[in-house]
């Protein structure tokens, strides 16, 4: 069973070659034994997972199974789920019993699937190595010493290992594709508006987008057309045409234009992953592709306006966990002043913390103009580069990271440096594009790098059939970390 792709694992499903509930239990033993080492996932709920492949056996059992019937999934715990402990990695929310299900979730009950457990993350998405979780770090299962990538470190890990077919995330400033890249999986950030964010913990509500992680191309196209659904919960979700993606995977690159932007290969790129890219590259002009150079002058400004505009969002969400209503509530304070300060004292970490502090400092009086309405205005900037860009070409291609995983502890002091870890995923939030990750080869050290692809608005499945035709003419997203086989 393992090893199998979603794709694989849906076919010997409705082959009858094992039940739901036979797979199902063999993830969950797999994946409680290796968690102890990874530590990928916050919570297990052994009762009401197996009722669900019980329930997915029966309809495999007529003719109204979907492809991900009886698939075991696991979602990142940013996610709420009904009677589900939703954490969101923070110790304001470790005993949160989620009263409902997530748009999302929602549909892949619809489809069948089956929620395999809740995946460990950075508290409130607040990070990119996985190091600001209340209940952790995760491991990266290709060295155990080594960050996965974050905010969706726990779902990237759990796929890398095997201890989950597939997982969803969510993409804030690279949270889906830098883990990707990280731990050699592929990953993707659907068009803003796309997946609905109903039900998702809100970070900064005007990049935060779900999207799936998997072992490939193809496996993300089927996960994608189950979350991708209008939702009149959310006032961002666009009612689009349903696309049948994993229908379009097969169409040719022969004649695609691969805008390669400059900006995004400097002499700051580690060496391997610079050679890793190019050749990658290269696979995709023997398929037929042509490479253009392009330009996008403002992209070196993403960081900055990013750590501007998400604090400053953050600070808003942020202000309603404040021990009155749910969530952790300090046990001793004096009047209702000092029990929101020692709640919010005591409940985040050291990171979210950091964050509000930034977002209420750049939203107050007198600092608006100066920092808030500037970002605002780069924001708008590297957006009009892109569409520019798309004038010329008809994908972007570049590293998806400036290194592969760093060890655990190396930059949690420096949030700089730990912010720049994101420097070539951002600006596609910023613009609200669709971007994905997926593996192109290891460095000296075995570590996976990471191919990022961004697309024009909208146009996920020719990203995903990119994406396939080279995994097609390639096997890096077959390679295993050591720990597949434990």
């Amino acid at each position: 069973m393992f090893g199998k792709t979603v794709k694989e694992l849906g076919d010997a499903l409705r082959r009858k070659e094992f039940s739901s509930t036979e797979l199902t239990t063999a993830y969950l033993e797999h994946s409680k034994a290796l968690n102890k080492e990874v530590n990928a996932f916050i919570t297990f709920d052994e009762e009401q997972t197996l009722a669900q492949a019980k329930l997915a056996d029966e309809i495999l059992s007529t003719d109204n199974a979907t492809a991900l019937t009886g698939i075991p999934i696991a979602h990142k715990d940013i996610w709420c789920a009904k009677d589900w402990i939703t954490t969101c990695g923070s110790r304001m929310l470790e005993n949160f019993r989620s009263p409902y299900d997530a748009h999302i979730i929602k549909r892949f009950k619809e489809c069948g699937a089956v929620t395999l457990g809740k995946t460990n993350m950075d508290e409130f998405a607040m990070g990119s190595s996985n190091e600001t979780s209340w209940f952790g770090n995760v491991k990266n299962p290709w060295d155990l010493g080594r960050v996965p990538g974050g905010s969706s470190g726990g779902s990237a890990a759990a796929v890398a290992a095997d201890m989950t077919p597939a997982s969803t995330g969510t993409d804030t400033g690279g949270s889906i594709r830098q883990p990707a890249a990280l731990c050699g999986i592929s990953g993707l950030k659907p068009t803003y508006g796309l997946v609905s964010r109903y039900g998702m913990i809100a970070f900064a509500s005007s990049l935060d987008q779900g999207g799936p992680m998997a072992k490939s191309a193809e496996d993300l196209a089927i996960l994608l057309e189950a979350m991708v659904s209008f939702d009149d919960k959310d006032s961002t979700s666009l009612e689009k045409p349903t696309v049948h993606y994993s229908s379009m995977i097969n169409k040719s690159v022969k004649g695609l234009r691969i805008g390669i932007p400059k900006e995004y290969f400097s002499d700051e790129i580690a060496p391997d992953i610079q050679n890793g890219v190019q050749d990658a590259l290269k696979e995709y002009e023997k398929l037929g592709a042509k490479l253009v150079d392009i330009n996008l002058p403002t992209s070196p400004l993403s960081v900055a306006a990013y750590y501007v505009i998400a604090p400053a969002e953050a600070s808003s969400n942020l202000s309603r966990f404040d021990g009155v209503r749910y969530g952790y509530r300090a046990p001793n304070y004096s009047d209702l002043n000092d029990m929101y300060a020692k709640t919010r004292a005591q409940g985040f970490g050291a990171e979210v913390k950091r964050r509000i502090l930034i977002g209420t400092y750049v939203l107050s009086h007198g600092y608006y103009d100066a920092y808030y309405l500037k970002a605002q205005k780069v924001r708008r900037l590297i957006s009009q580069d892109f569409a520019h860009a798309f004038k010329t070409c008809d994908m972007i291609m570049s590293p998806t990271t400036p290194s592969t995983a760093f060890k655990i502890g190396e930059k949690v002091s420096d949030p700089v440096q730990m912010y720049l870890s994101d420097t070539f995923t951002i600006a596609a939030n910023l613009a609200g594009l669709p971007a994905m990750s997926i593996p192109c080869g290891l460095d000296r050290n075995q570590l996976p790098i990471g191919l990022q692809l961004i697309g024009n608005y909208f146009d996920e499945a020719g990203m995903i059939a990119a994406a396939h035709q080279y995994q097609c003419a390639t096997d890096w997203h077959l390679k295993k970390p050591p720990l597949h086989n434990v």
